[in-house]
């Protein structure tokens, strides 16, 4: 009873923080309303501006950051059930770094000739970078048992792909290239409806398909030989964990830009948070607490020191640095 108490002040809270900071994200910003007009612009009965502002830049704004944030915190919880490992995550790992490489080239590739790419082609060009570097990563992974290197080694792949990504965006021509600096730094500005259509389909089949294995993923969880035993074919199982979580992470990179801690973050406070690491249960809640995060962020991102914007993983970085050093120097054992 005490469990399933926790788990309901705990998803409650979370739901709670969601339409708090849906409704403060419409308020606030460099033209504030009321909430009684905003009632009325999303009821239509408001002025044409408030419409256009609301419905054509906050609106998807909010929502690509509460998907995104919630899809790249369920993409670290994923990566550190493959790894075992609680700092392992997409940004960490490098694997995030690597698909805005990729995205990034393609850009480059398209716009210097005057093409527009579609959604569909940019996050297939970020999943191509992100297996590119998940394919490093899990081939160091095989050559040493020390984790320590092996989020070393991550680390500094992801500092090759952001080197070459910068310099690539740096001697762009095209002015507008060189705007593309803002999206490498990471930021949920610019999305449009059609964006938020195609982000809704990938990350709900994603997560549809995270959540069908729960079970192998709670067996695995108690270590490879008793998930053998539980009847879990484990290199398939493997193959798919990371698979979906490198969907999850270049959707994000792909339309956001790289962002940075909350794969690692968020996770590791929602298992504190619920007491577990059951998947069943840290599934929702990480997408859950990924999205109040991010949309917390974003918040402070746009209107700290409106008009001025900062980058989305500048913020996220303040808050999820001290969470990850906490992890660290607290020697974290999984809670099972």
């Amino acid at each position: 009873m005490k469990r399933k108490l926790r788990y309901t002040i705990g998803f409650a809270g979370l739901a709670a923080g969601i339409i708090v900071l849906f409704f403060v994200g419409l308020i606030y910003g460099s033209v504030e309303f009321s909430l009684g007009e905003i009632m009325d612009i999303l009821s239509r009965q408001g002025e044409i501006a408030g419409q256009n502002i609301i419905f054509k830049i906050r609106l998807p704004r909010i929502l690509a950051s509460m998907i995104l944030g919630g899809a790249l915190s369920v993409s670290g919880f994923l990566l550190q059930t493959f790894f075992a490992n609680p700092i392992a995550g997409p940004f960490i790992l490098g694997i995030s770094s690597g698909a805005k490489l990729a995205s990034a080239i393609v850009m480059i590739f398209f716009m210097s000739r005057g093409f527009v790419l579609e959604s569909v082609a940019l996050v297939t060009a970020a999943f191509a970078g992100a297996m590119t570097a998940t394919g490093f990563i899990l081939a160091v992974s095989g050559k040493v048992k020390n984790m320590s290197v092996l989020v070393v080694s991550g680390v500094m792949i992801g500092y090759i792909c952001s080197a070459v990504t910068d310099i690539m965006v740096t001697f762009a021509d095209d002015s507008n290239i060189i705007n593309l600096h803002n999206w490498s730094l990471g930021t949920f500005s610019g999305t449009d409806w059609n964006d938020i259509k195609v982000i809704s389909v990938i990350v709900s089949v994603t997560l549809v398909c995270a959540f069908l294995l729960s079970k192998p993923m709670n067996a695995y969880q108690m270590g490879e030989g008793y998930a053998i035993n539980m009847g879990v074919n484990v290199k398939l199982f493997r193959v798919q964990l990371i698979l979906l979580s490198s969907v999850l992470s270049a959707c994000v990179t792909a339309f956001a830009g790289p962002v940075s801690f909350v794969g690692i973050a968020v996770p590791h406070l929602v298992k504190n948070i619920f007491g577990t690491a059951r998947p069943i249960v840290i599934i929702p809640a990480s997408f859950m607490g990924g999205a109040v995060f991010c949309m917390l962020c974003d918040l402070i991102a746009r209107t700290l020191f409106s008009p001025t914007e900062l980058s989305i993983s500048s913020v996220t970085a303040v808050f999820g640095v001290p969470v990850v050093l906490w992890i660290m120097m607290s020697g974290h054992r999984r809670r099972i």
